[in-house]
């Protein structure tokens, strides 16, 4: 590690960040048009969604694959939407703005509404790594027990309603019906399908029953929307979630080099692959966050080297096992 000071590490490594954006732009001009960029991306993500689920309700494709795909396809409108929070895109074009913003969250329907995550994402840099970073810790980070912490990044419903009273005591300004009202109308819908089908199946199991006509076409649609929507964003959610709160820390941080640690272990692999490779690249925008994430994504390679020359920390998985907590050097080895 560099015998540079923290400010000094800090400053190379976005000085770093910033010189190669700039010589990527340089080589690439399109890279200029980035709002384009944006919608078409957004579009070929909704149309390639569309046309996944109409290949599924025509039994072309298994369920599987539709799970699959759609997962994977909303891990890139889960960028976009990251993008969004920090006025990346059509920022001085409103309507085309809030048109993306909806639409980023009509295709992952199991989180709070854009405009009060924007809130809370902004507030998440300002605090990250401390008891009043909403953001991270209604995704499991800073739990110490292993069992809640994998029941809240399976479940983020449950896993609100679990530390509600936890929250309140601790976090400053927190409002348990803001949070649930933020999810409204759409995240509400999602839990009661996914919900509804859980318990049907349960009571199916205990006592089985006959279905009305009208209700064997609405359990007829549910499962259409747990194969095409649910589902997916299930295994997209969980894989993000168990990224991000394993790699930000919790207690003990005092500048962005020790926000996070950067996730490149092959045992991360699989769930690196539905949210769009964040472990390996969420750490660069700590440093810089105006940045399109296709361009992090471009950049890590050269990038990921410099971080740990100045500082940042990589696979420091042995975090877990203190709820998050960033320790000194010397520390690592203490109960």
């Amino acid at each position: 590690m560099s015998k540079l000071t923290a400010k000094q590490n800090i400053n190379a490594i976005v000085t770093a960040i910033k010189a190669e954006e700039t010589s990527l732009r340089a080589r690439y001009p399109i890279l200029e048009k980035q709002n384009s960029i944006a919608m078409v991306s957004l579009l070929l993500s909704l149309c390639s969604f569309i046309g996944i689920a109409t290949l599924y309700y025509f039994a072309v494709i298994p369920a599987w694959l539709s799970i699959i795909l759609v997962a994977f396809i909303t891990s890139i409108v889960h960028e976009l939407e990251h993008d969004l929070l920090h006025k990346q895109y059509f920022s001085k074009r409103p309507l085309i703005h809030n048109f993306m913003m909806l639409i980023v969250w009509l295709m992952r329907p199991n989180t709070v509404n854009p405009w009060y995550r924007r809130k809370i994402h902004l507030h998440h840099h300002k605090v990250s790594g401390t008891s009043q970073d909403l953001e991270e810790r209604l995704v499991g980070n800073g739990i110490q027990s292993p069992f809640l912490r994998a029941v809240v990044i399976l479940d983020g419903l449950l896993g609100l309603l679990i530390n509600s009273k936890r929250f309140s005591k601790e976090i400053r300004g927190f409002k348990f019906l803001q949070v649930f009202n933020a999810g409204a109308p759409l995240a509400t819908a999602y839990f009661a399908v996914l919900y509804g089908v859980i318990a049907y199946y349960a009571l199916q199991f205990v006592m089985p029953f006959t279905l009305p006509a009208w209700g064997a076409e609405l359990l007829a649609v549910a499962e259409f929307l747990m194969v095409v929507l649910i589902l997916p964003n299930m295994i997209r959610s969980a894989s993000l979630n168990l990224i991000t709160s394993s790699m930000h820390y919790y207690g003990g941080v005092t500048n962005v080099l020790e926000q996070t640690h950067v996730i490149t272990s092959r045992w991360f692999l699989p769930f690196q692959l539905f949210c769009f490779d964040f472990g390996r690249t969420h750490t660069i925008h700590h440093f810089v966050p105006n940045q399109p994430f296709y361009i992090r994504q471009l950049i890590s390679k050269k990038i990921r080297p410099i971080m740990a020359q100045h500082g940042v920390r990589f696979d420091d998985l042995h975090s877990l096992k203190h709820a998050n907590k960033y320790r000194v050097k010397g520390q690592e080895s203490l109960k």
